[in-house]
């Protein structure tokens, strides 16, 4: 480490001295103009190279950084001024060095460009200018860089905490659909039914679904349909003749996407808090696709006198369309005296 930093400051020593060095050609070349005198003008150079220097530096290392950077304008103003001022009487300096040391009090023989103190102040402020914008451009370049990397982090660790929230959330929905099954099948092994070995097979689909599905963003729209379609033909089992239940689907193929475990919420709570009315408990549901658009809606015959409960299951789905479909979808649940509907759409276009 020490090493690196030793060879970066001799590198930055070697970059600084070939500049000044490219400065000092200019300065001569700049005063040499319509003059034949080179050991003036090489002189006269030499004697404003500190002058440049020092005011560069000011410029570059303090007054642009401390201020100009912070945004403390009123500070950068002020000793920005302070610091013309003095260069400036530094320069006036040098234009005397040239006409009393170097000329001998003869005008005539000051190379013509030093003679105006004005080409003097601009030589000098024209590499203090284009280093400072060189500076200036530096520093945002740097801050930049040092946004779109935090950008970068803020958004990796907001996309951890999503894939977290949504394990969490997945964990949950294992044993509330557990929960549920098992209390039916517990039904039917208390009762000795002829169908139990059956469901027990319907529940190992399930099972299967819910082990190397659950944990992948998206599955195949197809893939979640079949597994609609055991919940039900296990909920048909438990409730035999008092089920009224239609699943209709439409234009749905391969290749349609959508997150595992999405809808089973609204199929379960529609048993669990459906009413059955007139002997049955109706149930409608209707899934289609329309271009990038994925359509669910599912009622449920329901007293509205009765007291529903979201459950996790409910709450759960709501987050993890927020989740996954951020200002992609939306969600309309109607309670009316005599059912109870649930309306989602998805957009898969995002």
């Amino acid at each position: 480490m020490l090493q690196k930093i030793i060879l970066e400051k001799f590198l930055q020593l070697i970059l600084h001295s070939v500049f000044w060095s490219a400065v000092l050609f200019f300065y001569t070349y700049y005063y040499g103009f319509e003059s034949n005198d080179f050991d003036y003008v090489l002189a006269f150079s030499l004697f404003l190279m500190p002058i440049t220097i020092a005011t560069t530096y000011v410029f570059i290392y303090k007054i642009i950084p401390c201020y100009l950077i912070t945004r403390r304008y009123f500070s950068f103003g002020l000793y920005s001024l302070y610091t013309i001022i003095i260069s400036t009487y530094c320069i006036i300096i040098s234009v005397f060095f040239g006409l009393t040391y170097l000329s001998s009090f003869q005008f005539s023989n000051m190379a013509p460009i030093s003679r105006s103190l004005l080409f003097v102040w601009i030589s000098v402020y024209l590499i203090v200018g284009i280093v400072s914008a060189f500076k200036v451009l530096k520093i945002n370049l740097e801050q930049n860089k040092e946004a779109r990397k935090l950008e970068t982090k803020i958004i990796e660790t907001q996309l951890k905490l999503k894939e977290q929230e949504l394990n969490y959330l997945k964990m949950q929905i294992h044993p509330h659909f557990l929960f549920n099954t098992l209390n039916t099948l517990y039904g039917f092994a208390l009762k000795k039914a002829d169908e139990t070995p059956e469901m027990i097979l319907k529940l190992s689909n399930l099972l299967d679904y819910l082990l190397y599905k659950i944990d992948m963003p998206f599955v195949d729209l197809i893939d979640e349909i079949k597994h609609i379609e055991d919940y039900i033909a296990l909920e048909k089992m438990r409730f035999n003749d008092t089920l009224d239940v239609e699943f209709n689907i439409s234009n749905i193929s391969r290749g349609i996407k959508i997150a595992p475990m999405l809808l089973i919420p609204f199929v379960e709570n529609s048993f669990k808090h459906g009413t059955i009315r007139s002997g049955k408990l109706s149930i409608n549901i209707h899934l289609k696709s329309i271009e990038q658009r994925i359509l669910f809606y599912i009622e449920n015959s329901h007293q509205k006198k009765e007291e529903i409960s979201s459950g996790i299951g409910l709450e759960n789905i709501k987050k993890r369309l927020d989740l996954l479909y951020k200002n992609n979808h939306t969600l309309d649940i109607k309670n009316s005296d005599n059912t109870y509907a649930v309306t989602v759409e998805l957009n898969q276009n995002f």
